[in-house]
């Protein structure tokens, strides 16, 4: 039962929509094999959930005066401040051992993507950037993946536009999730763009990013460009006219995004 609530408590259902991009960056690099797509999941794992640990202790008062947040399990009283602070520790001593198996380049740079993860929640604090940096997070998953399998950062054009391109897709929705806080944000002076700017203007630069997004993938992996942009239509007519359905749109589309992008690579690599 305890289990339960931890991986609850890290979000682990997310992972689904974030693993396949560490995946496709792999696929990208070259020969994957078994060894290494077990570690690649190791370790793309205990990072998130290091990191969902650590914003939820960082977040952990604000949570308790958002109406929205106030039954997350720290608030909540269903995981102690004590259990949460094992969880990011461990998960981080996994993720960094599981680094040091995969190769000598994934190890040096491993303290990177955690340090980026760590600094996240505290940046909603100070800038509407904060977006951006989760979206950065995310991007580094197809690099990672490409170093697990080729033991170098000489990436290839494709692994860096994929990147580039989950940055601003993983963006646009960070920013349509928080228009469920605007009003919360704007009272606790917490920094969102749709707390700065209004919720119109914020849909507008969610939307401009998701452009961008479909643009690199139009460019790069054509195969399914077209089908991402009807999923990323449905999301924003969703956040237009389906306001209650924002959870929906913000996991189980993204969910089916991000296997559609890496079916394409997958099968583009195959035919290779």
């Amino acid at each position: 039962m305890k289990i339960k609530i931890y991986m609850e408590f890290i979000k682990i259902e997310h992972t689904l929509f974030a693993l396949p991009f560490a995946y496709s960056g792999a696929i990208l690099g070259g020969n994957l094999d078994l060894k290494t797509t077990i570690l690649i999941l190791i370790a793309f794992t205990s990072l998130r959930a290091a990191a969902m640990s650590w914003n939820r202790i960082v977040d952990k008062d604000i949570d308790a005066k958002n109406p929205r947040t106030a039954k997350r399990h720290i608030p909540a009283g269903l995981i102690s401040l004590r259990e949460a602070y094992y969880i990011t520790l461990v998960s981080a001593l996994i993720y960094f051992l599981s680094a040091l198996m995969i190769n000598r380049t994934a190890a040096l740079l491993s303290p990177i993507p955690l340090a980026i993860s760590l600094i996240y929640p505290y940046l909603k604090r100070y800038t509407c950037l904060c977006h951006y940096v989760l979206g950065l997070n995310l991007a580094l998953a197809p690099l990672g993946g490409f170093i697990a399998v080729t033991d170098s950062i000489n990436f290839s054009y494709k692994v860096l536009f994929l990147s580039f391109g989950v940055l601003f897709w993983v963006s646009g929705f960070d920013i349509i999730y928080s228009i469920q806080d605007l009003e919360f944000d704007r009272r606790e002076k917490l920094h969102s763009l749709p707390a700065h700017f209004g919720e119109n203007l914020a849909l507008q630069i969610s939307l401009l990013n998701h452009l961008f997004f479909i643009f690199i993938i139009l460019f790069v992996f054509s195969f399914t460009a077209l089908l991402i942009a009807l999923l990323i239509a449905l999301e924003h007519f969703i956040v237009h006219f389906k306001r209650d359905k924002i959870e929906y749109a913000f996991f189980h589309l993204n969910v089916v995004i991000s296997v559609l992008l890496f079916a394409s690579i997958l099968v583009d690599s195959s035919l290779l």
